[in-house]
């Protein structure tokens, strides 16, 4: 017997079948699940300041944050250390420029797209 599903993924509906299998049908491995280009690969967004912002990529908790306003930063340096299903992942500076704010502490609790820094190329 065939049922029909909707599943939403990141905003995304599929609509999938699902087979009922008795005990002795065979069991097929399952297509490998390939994930959505992450956020953290998007270019940075100007921001209503008028400047540009690196937005969180995953909801998670801030560790460490390596800037402050003022500071000049250079493409690839690392901004913040954001901690995600037990893992510590670098947010980088997409391009050079200035430090606007860091809306962010470490401790913090951010949701996924949460500005993070705000600079100024």
């Amino acid at each position: 017997m065939t049922k029909k599903y909707c599943v939403t993924v990141n905003g995304t509906k599929y609509e999938v079948e699902v087979e009922e299998l008795g005990e002795s049908a065979p069991v097929r491995a399952a297509e490998p699940f390939v994930p959505a280009p992450s956020a953290a690969e998007k270019p940075a967004a100007p921001s209503e300041s008028g400047g540009n912002s690196v937005k969180a990529p995953m909801p998670g908790s801030i560790l460490r944050v390596y800037v402050k306003p003022g500071d000049k930063v250079k493409a690839g340096d690392k901004l913040v250390v954001l901690e995600a299903m037990k893992m510590e992942n670098e947010i980088t500076a997409p391009e050079d420029g200035t430090v606007v704010s860091v809306p962010v502490s470490a401790g913090s609790s951010v949701a996924a797209g949460a500005v993070l820094v705000t600079y100024n190329k």
